[in-house]
């Protein structure tokens, strides 16, 4: 399995991992020129920003750690201009990162909310 595939297969994971917790799906690998988010949800009142991390392993360190300050930055400011052209500035926000470790076809995952503020 490449990376991508890893990536996307994570993506299915952690959507389906939320839609159990009760989040509703806003959308998925949301684009724009700041950069790409790879999960918005509502949970509650909160608009949910999710950043997703896939590894098989902890080789390289916590799947987390690879959210940096330049990917913060990033996710920040697509977040920022999905909510202007939606016109949500006045939602309650969340960033939060969710890891998944795939083992022999076993998925584990953590979400860790409230991750870049």
């Amino acid at each position: 399995m490449t990376n991508t595939q890893l990536g996307q297969k994570g993506e299915k994971v952690a959507t389906k991992y939320l839609e159990k917790l009760g989040y509703t799906i806003v959308s998925r690998n949301y684009k724009c020129s700041y950069g790409e988010i790879d999960i918005i949800a509502k949970d509650k009142k909160d608009l949910v920003f999710v950043e997703v991390k896939t590894r098989s392993s902890r080789k390289y360190g916590e799947a987390r750690e690879a959210v940096n300050e330049y990917k913060k930055k990033h996710i920040k400011k697509a977040a920022t201009y999905y909510m202007y052209k939606h016109r949500l500035e006045n939602e309650l926000v969340r960033f939060d990162v969710i890891e998944i470790y795939v083992k022999e076809n076993e998925f584990y995952i953590k979400q860790i909310k409230n991750t870049l503020w």
